[in-house]
């Protein structure tokens, strides 16, 4: 018999880079101070050997893909319109979806809305909780509703225990809450750690794609680092979903980073209430709740989010500065974009802006990063600085160059109709696109070729 060896490998925990020695920086992900030190058992393999090489064995069937027959029934509907977009139509049969997200955010509680809506249609759900206790999980279903009697509980971290109870009663989906307390008895690592982390989410995937069986997985995510966050699987698993947001206001984002089966830049929009999280079917109108009136620096700009237009509020607040430098603080959107579109203002249009304090927000706690709401960016600014408030019946949307020129974007049509269905009256586009945007609508369409034409037309 071969003997085992035992050893120790450094794993970052930002990314799961694996290396034989301690680094101060991440060759991989570029953060400092992530590696830590786990004791790894090597034990090898036996097998009988082919002349040609290879190991003897059953080998995998072969198929053809045009035989391959692909029905709406390998999709299931999760009852939940906003999941669905987001996961590309519903859960695909057979797949591993990662569901990541601050602690307290709402990651549990939307998978066991999910599980109670699929029970509700007699499939067979197995919520496996690692953190929990059978009451605790009761008390908390009970804020949400009812359970069918197809929902079952498994309170487990073995995952060997795990694996034989998927194979017995071989649910259709099966959510693992979460994936950091589980662990493997062959892994000598901690519960949590990269190792364990690894091992069990590859036991799971070969789980998953040979029972057919649909795997759910909670990953935490901790600003100091102490857990493997689950960055560490998105190479292994089918989809991987963030929840974004403060977990102190009252709405989430579910955001797709990763989609085999389908877009990557859709979201769904949840307002948390008492019985769980509930869908906001128009996102648009629920981020312009409480907008000011009358009030200089606050101008409506339109994000797309996959094929959903979004319309959100940029407010800025441009103020002459007490010290020598002028401070700059933007929340939402890039702070060196800011920075770039005021010196795009000092240079083009003649606006002394490099002695005032300049503060960009927007609103909602919305993270924007799409250039489509420069303009709205520079309008808010520039109303602002001259303090005079806009129409509130405004929408601008537009991308901003060098030079001061405003470019196209992408799907311009979609984000008129949009806001012409909430009843704005006038939106600002790039001349490019503002004939495609005036067919059909009556919303007032105004094409801009530059900043200074945009200034020109409003103040």
């Amino acid at each position: 018999m071969a003997k085992s060896k035992t050893g120790s490998v450094f794993f970052c925990q930002n990314c799961g880079h694996e290396s034989t020695k301690w680094m101060g920086q991440c060759p991989g992900c570029k953060e400092w101070n992530t590696f830590v030190e786990e004791t790894i058992e090597k034990t090898p393999h036996m097998g009988v050997m082919s002349p040609g090489g290879r190991r003897k064995g059953n080998p995998a069937a072969l198929s053809v893909l045009s035989d391959i027959v692909i029905t709406s029934e390998d999709k299931l509907t999760t009852g939940i319109g906003e999941l669905d977009r987001v996961l590309g139509g519903g859960i695909v049969q057979g797949s591993l979806t990662l569901v990541g997200g601050d602690p307290g955010i709402g990651k549990s509680t939307l998978l066991l809305q999910v599980c109670r809506n699929l029970s509700e249609k007699a499939h067979k759900v197995l919520y496996i909780s690692g953190e929990e206790s059978l009451a605790q999980i009761k008390m908390r279903a009970d804020r949400i509703g009812e359970f069918s009697k197809d929902m079952l509980l498994l309170c487990e971290t073995n995952l060997d225990d795990i694996v034989e109870i998927i194979r017995e009663n071989k649910p259709e989906v099966v959510v693992i809450d979460s994936i950091q307390t589980m662990y493997n008895e062959n892994v000598s690592a901690a519960p949590g750690s990269v190792s364990q982390v690894r091992e069990s989410t590859g036991i799971l995937l070969q789980l998953a794609k040979g029972l057919g069986v649909s795997v759910m997985i909670v990953g935490h995510v901790t600003k100091e680092g102490t857990v493997a966050g689950p960055r560490v699987l998105e190479h292994m698993v089918d989809t991987v979903l963030y929840f974004e947001g403060d977990r102190h206001a009252s709405y989430r984002v579910l955001r797709g980073v990763k989609n085999r089966f389908g877009s990557t830049n859709e979201i769904g929009v949840f307002e948390m209430r008492e019985q769980g999280l509930a869908e906001v079917q128009n996102a648009s109108e629920y981020m312009l709740n409480g907008r000011p009136e009358n009030a200089s620096g606050s101008v409506v700009s339109c994000t797309m989010e996959g094929t959903r237009p979004l319309l959100v509020e940029i407010q800025s607040l441009v103020c002459q500065s007490n010290f020598g430098i002028p401070r700059r603080q933007s929340t939402g959107t890039d702070l060196n974009r800011v920075n770039l579109l005021m010196a795009v203002l000092e240079k083009r249009t003649g606006l002394q802006m490099a002695s005032c304090d300049a503060y960009v927000n927007i609103t909602g706690g919305m993270k924007i990063q799409e250039p489509a709401i420069d303009l709205g960016i520079v309008l808010a600014t520039v109303s602002s600085f001259k303090n005079r408030p806009l129409s509130p019946k405004l929408i601008a949307f537009g991308e901003v160059g060098l030079s001061g020129e405003v470019r196209a974007v992408s799907m311009a049509r979609q984000r008129v109709l949009e806001a012409e269905k909430l009843g704005f009256e006038t939106v600002i586009v790039p001349a490019v696109c503002a004939e495609d945007c005036r067919k059909n609508c009556k919303i007032t369409v105004i094409g801009v070729q530059s900043v200074q034409d945009a200034i020109d037309r409003l103040f």
